[in-house]
Formats: C-alpha cells, sequence, structure tokens
C-alpha cells in the first residue's frame, strides 16, 4: 500500500500467481480497488493453477467438472507492489498465491510447496541460502526464421556466440541498463551478465539469498522483467530451452548451501572436499535425479538441449570444479563451499525446480544417502547412469519416483503429471516450426 501511495501515477495494476508451468495467471484491477484485494484477496478457479501450456484446462481433471470449477482464494505474498516498466503506462505487479476459501495452503501451487519444502528445513534447524543463474536469447522472431536482433548501437547482427564478449554486451547496453535499472526497482538482485556461446545469447546471475522463496521469486519475475523489457526494445527474449538447433541452449543453474541454526555452512569442514554432509546431501540429489528430470526438462523442446556435447549435462554425477557435471562442485573458500546443480533448463518454473533440488539435499541429509565417488574429466566419456532421454521417459520416471514422492504434495504430483500427459499427447500435432512458435514467449 505504501509503495502505491508513493506512486499516484499508477492508475492499474496485476495480480499475478505462478502456475506449474511457471506462466503468470492474474487479472487486472484498477486502483481504486485495492484496499479491497488487500483485505479480502481476489479468487480464481483452482483449475488455472494446472491449465496446459496453450492454457487450457486439462481433460478430465477432478478439478474442473467433477468438482464445479470452485474458486481458490488468492492473497498477495509478502513481496508487496512492484513496477512493471516494459509496460507503457505506469503499472504495478502484486504477486498472490493460492489458498483454499478456509486459509489453508492450496497445494497445488507451486509456490506453496516450496513454501511447504523451506518449513522442512527450518524445522531441522537449518536455513537454505540459493542463488540463479539465468541464460536466454535475444531475439529478433519478426521473420519466417529466428535471427539475432540488429544492434541499436551498429544497426549490424552477430552471426556467432562470443563468450564473454562485451562488445556483444554493449552491443544492447540500452536494453542492459534498463534491465539493470528494472531490477533495481524490483528489489531483484542482479549481479554479472555475460555474453555466452549462442549468438544472442547472454547470461546473468542472480545473488546468493538466505530466503528460498525469494530467490524463487526473483528468478520467477526477472524472466517476466526480462521478456517484457525486450518486447518494449523491439525484439524477444527467450528461456526456451533450445530455440536455435545448431547452438546452445538456455540452462539455469542453481548454487546452494545450507546454514545451520548458528550461521555455519554444514557443507564446509574446513577442507578443499567439503563436509560428510556436503556428500549426503549430492548423494540425495543424484538419487532423486531421474524422477525429478521433468521438473528440470518439462517441456518437448527441453529435451533437444539434454544431448551430449552440448555444454548440457546427460549423466547422473558429480564432480569437484567440472562443468560437464550435472552437479559440480565449485572451487571456493571451506565457508563458502556450495552444491552447484547443472541439470535444469531456462524454461522450468523456478518453484518447483528449487523445491526439486532442495528437497532431495534434504532427503539425503536426513537418509545420510552416500554419494558414489566424484568422477574426473569429461562426463560425456563416463560410464554414469543416464537422464531419461525424452519427455515421455520423463513423465513415468516422475510418476514412479518415491523420493518425489517425498517431496511433492500428492496433490501437486496428480496435477503436474495430468498437465505433462496431455501436453505430450498434443504436442505430437505440432510441427518443430510450431513449437519454437509455442514455447518462445511462453516459458
Amino acid at each position: 500500500m505504501d509503495w502505491l501511495r508513493e506512486h499516484p501515477e499508477v492508475k492499474t495494476f496485476r495480480v499475478a500467481a505462478a502456475d506449474l508451468n511457471g506462466v503468470a495467471r492474474g487479472k487486472r484491477i484498477p486502483a481504486r480497488f485495492t484496499q479491497k484485494l488487500m483485505s479480502e484477496g481476489t479468487r480464481f478457479p483452482f483449475s488455472v493453477m494446472n491449465l496446459d501450456i496453450w492454457g487450457e484446462d486439462v481433460e478430465d481433471s477432478p478439478l474442473v467438472f467433477e468438482s464445479g470449477d470452485p474458486d481458490g482464494l488468492l492473497l498477495p505474498t509478502d513481496r508487496g507492489f512492484l513496477p512493471m516498466p516494459w509496460l507503457d503506462a505506469p503499472t504495478a505487479l502484486l504477486p498472490i498465491w493460492m489458498f483454499h476459501l478456509d486459509g489453508r495452503p492450496y497445494l497445488g501451487d507451486p509456490r506453496q510447496a516450496l513454501a511447504a519444502v523451506v518449513d522442512r528445513y527450518k524445522a531441522a534447524g537449518l536455513t537454505p541460502v540459493v542463488a540463479t543463474e539465468l541464460e536466454f536469447f535475444l531475439i529478433d522472431d519478426s521473420g519466417k526464421t529466428l535471427r539475432v536482433p540488429p544492434s541499436p548501437r551498429s544497426g549490424k547482427r552477430r552471426t556467432g556466440g562470443e563468450v564473454l564478449s562485451l562488445r556483444a554486451l554493449d552491443a544492447f547496453d540500452r536494453f542492459f541498463t534498463a534491465l539493470y535499472d528494472a531490477c533495481e526497482a524490483m528489489d531483484i538482485p542482479a549481479d554479472t551478465a555475460i555474453s555466452e556461446a549462442g549468438p544472442g545469447q547472454f547470461e546473468i546471475n542472480l545473488m546468493h539469498q538466505a530466503d528460498p522463496l525469494k530467490a524463487a521469486d526473483d528468478t520467477w519475475l526477472f524472466k517476466m522483467l526480462v521478456k517484457g523489457l525486450a518486447r518494449a526494445h523491439g525484439f524477444a527474449a527467450s528461456f526456451m530451452a533450445k530455440p536455435y538447433g545448431a547452438w546452445p541452449g538456455n540452462g539455469m543453474h542453481t548454487h546452494f548451501s545450507i546454514l545451520d541454526k548458528n550461521g555455519a555452512n554444514i557443507f564446509n569442514d574446513g577442507s578443499d572436499k567439503g563436509s560428510d554432509r556436503l556428500r549426503h546431501a549430492v548423494g540425495g540429489i543424484l538419487k532423486a535425479m531421474p524422477g525429478s528430470t521433468l521438473v528440470f526438462a518439462p517441456h518437448a523442446n527441453s529435451y533437444d538441449r539434454l544431448v551430449p556435447d552440448a555444454h548440457a549435462p546427460t549423466g547422473i554425477g558429480w564432480a569437484y570444479e567440472n562443468r560437464t557435471a550435472a552437479i559440480r562442485i565449485p572451487a571456493s573458500g571451506p565457508a563458502a563451499r556450495r552444491i552447484e546443480h547443472r541439470v535444469a533448463g531456462g524454461d522450468v518454473n523456478p518453484y518447483l525446480m528449487i523445491s526439486a533440488i532442495l528437497g532431495a539435499a534434504l532427503i539425503g541429509l536426513e537418509d545420510q544417502t552416500p554419494a558414489p565417488a566424484p568422477f574426473h574429466g569429461n562426463a560425456y566419456q563416463q560410464n554414469l547412469p543416464q537422464l531419461p532421454a525424452n519427455w515421455g521417459d520423463a513423465i513415468e520416471a516422475f510418476a514412479n519416483c518415491e523420493i518425489t514422492k517425498r517431496i511433492f504434495p500428492e496433490e501437486l504430483i496428480r496435477t503436474f503429471l495430468m498437465t505433462k500427459r496431455q501436453e505430450l499427447h498434443y504436442m505430437a500435432e505440432l510441427s518443430e516450426a510450431e513449437q519454437v512458435e509455442l514455447y518462445l514467449d511462453t516459458v
């Protein structure tokens, strides 16, 4: 409310929640009705949280005709109002999440799933510290084929990737300056930006923070911001896993450590290798990885990224300071010892992704799951167990994974599976070009 009072130029705001695909679902509301929204919340059907990627109802979902398509209660998160600088008119965004009408959390809401995982850490006297790294492409999609947008500075287009190229970054300096200004206004802790391996591909890191819910919020909001701001600058931005067949895809790497009740990093034992508890967390993550691949690669296009020799992991293994590994332990001082999870694509729902990673790590700690020996060298040349190779296999692995059932609520598992099975069925009718058109802006 204070933010809106300080910005009387804002005449409308949006309320938005993340559905199972991470798509923002919500409403436009005139600012004069703010007080009613803040005191009473708003409502929309439970079924909205598990629409398919086209925004359609899931057939035979118990949330639709069987139950009468009832409403849930949407209440503001503690984020408050945020500016939406990619729109022409001054506008605010209010993030919300779903509850039952009696106030119980709706367990099919991905943000509620992450909150439940965080509560389990709190009960154990532990606090995860989380950061994400997001890769995306800037794309001119105005023609029949995707191309790099012309630089606003030179009018030229890049024809290839330029890793860590300042020239490539500076070619879109106006966009990145606007992006960092917007992140500051939205309290998104955007840190370093680099040019990546694909044409028009970039990566921005979000800073570590001891609040996994805010880390997931920031990641979700950042994706929304980048896509909206790019359109305002005359081109597209996409987090889809593999927009170009000949170039590396978009990943979303997650770094995390865990603090005990005294604020000490439980992965640190003073050595370069880290503690037994680090290895237990790694063991839990690796054990859960086949079943949780659907979370990290939730779409048909996701599996075009997860192929050998394409800078994305295919084997289930871990290593120290090795970017071919699914799980990397980066070089650092002992106090900063952490785990980097490298499987997820940029197309994920960050609430589900962070839930899957932190949930599996906690199970590893609880069960004292042993980690296999770390490997050395090129992961693609190791004899490692493999991730599910295609979308259908990943769906069935998720359905049959006992660890998944210890991380996610039964209702979310059921609705997520119904959503993905419907998408798998109808995606077979689409050409590759139609899939790109679908995913480019959506994910």
